[in-house]
């Protein structure tokens, strides 16, 4: 009997392979393409860009240093495939002013043609204590890590709609699946875009328009070597549970899933933990993909759950630290 069970579980998991491809969104073809970076300058922006010129794509970045624009066209520019592509430079801030955010990329539609692929990797991060942040900190990332994502998308949304394809991609962070000490402003506009992301996906499925949500680990950036300066030594430590990627490495899995429509985009062994543990109601791009959320989410929470455990050992340690030297001080 148990064999019989065994045999039909195999049975069963190798007919979803099969049929998986057959439910699959079909892969956006990049030679060619139309690929709009938002804050492409830097970071994991530049690198998708740069993987998207690889192949073939007409990429336009969009960013507010012009002078960072302009020497990040350079470097794109090496690694051309052919004599026709182009890099179109941008510069304006998403977070601000729909109307001008709309106007920008109809001028680049006019230039390199309709959007095939928008990124949304426009961002910033404020890390302290939630006591310790100024509140219009909370009002400025709100601002560029959310709108700076829901004013492009709604530029485009439109014109993919009425070809029948695109492809949206919003860059969130593991911070966006899981709260931690120090991301008290950073985290919840991360969260936004998972929300914005399973709303839209539901609306524009229908016209064979797939939105991706990226969520990177702690990436070798300019920004995230900006951000460490100011982390608190708990974030810090817990930052110290997992390595650092490198963003030629995130932008390759973004692009990958992106042009393939996955919902979701993890790198390594913590991201794809993560990605389980938070599938919740989110959208599968195959049978295959929902039946591993099935069979891994029980174990993949009493791993979390020690996870958590650490993380909150870290925390209260620190804060014992922290109350042992001030009393120390005191008594001196």
């Amino acid at each position: 009997m148990l064999l019989l069970a065994a045999a039909f579980v195999v049975a069963f998991v190798l007919l979803l392979y099969m049929v998986s491809p057959l439910i699959s969104p079909k892969s956006l073809k990049l030679p060619g393409a139309h690929v709009v970076v938002t804050g492409g300058s830097s970071g994991i922006g530049k690198c998708i860009a740069i993987e998207c010129y690889k192949q073939g794509a007409f990429i336009t970045l969009i960013a507010r240093d012009e002078n960072k624009l302009l020497q990040t066209k350079k470097e794109i520019e090496k690694y051309s495939v052919n004599d026709k592509q182009v890099v179109l430079c941008i510069s304006v801030d998403v977070s601000k002013d729909y109307e001008q955010v709309e106007n920008v990329l109809k001028q680049a539609q006019e230039k390199l043609g309709p959007v095939d692929m928008l990124v949304n990797c426009a961002g910033t991060s404020v890390t302290g204590k939630f006591e310790d942040i100024e509140v219009n900190s909370f009002e400025r990332l709100m601002a560029v890590n959310y709108l700076g994502s829901v004013y492009p998308s709604r530029a485009v949304i439109a014109t993919m709609k009425e070809r029948r394809m695109g492809r949206i991609v919003f860059v969130s962070s593991q911070a966006g699946q899981l709260g931690l000490f120090g991301y008290t402003a950073y985290s919840p506009t991360k969260f936004a875009l998972r929300g914005l992301a399973e709303a839209l996906q539901m609306e524009v499925k229908p016209y064979n328009v797939y939105v991706t949500v990226a969520y990177p680990p702690d990436t070798d950036t300019p920004g995230f070597a900006e951000e460490s300066k100011t982390k608190p030594l708990e974030t810090k430590l817990i930052s110290e549970t997992s390595s650092v990627c490198q963003a030629e490495q995130v932008a390759r899995v973004i692009v990958k899933d992106a042009i393939q429509g996955n919902f979701n985009s993890s790198v390594g062994s913590d991201g794809y933990m993560l990605s389980i543990l938070t599938s919740g109601m989110s959208p599968v791009t195959s049978i295959t993909e929902g039946l591993q959320q099935v069979v891994c989410m029980g174990i993949f929470r009493i791993i979390g759950l020690f996870y958590l455990g650490s993380f909150d050992s870290i925390v209260r340690r620190c804060m014992m630290q922290r109350e042992q030297s001030e009393s120390a001080d005191k008594t001196e």
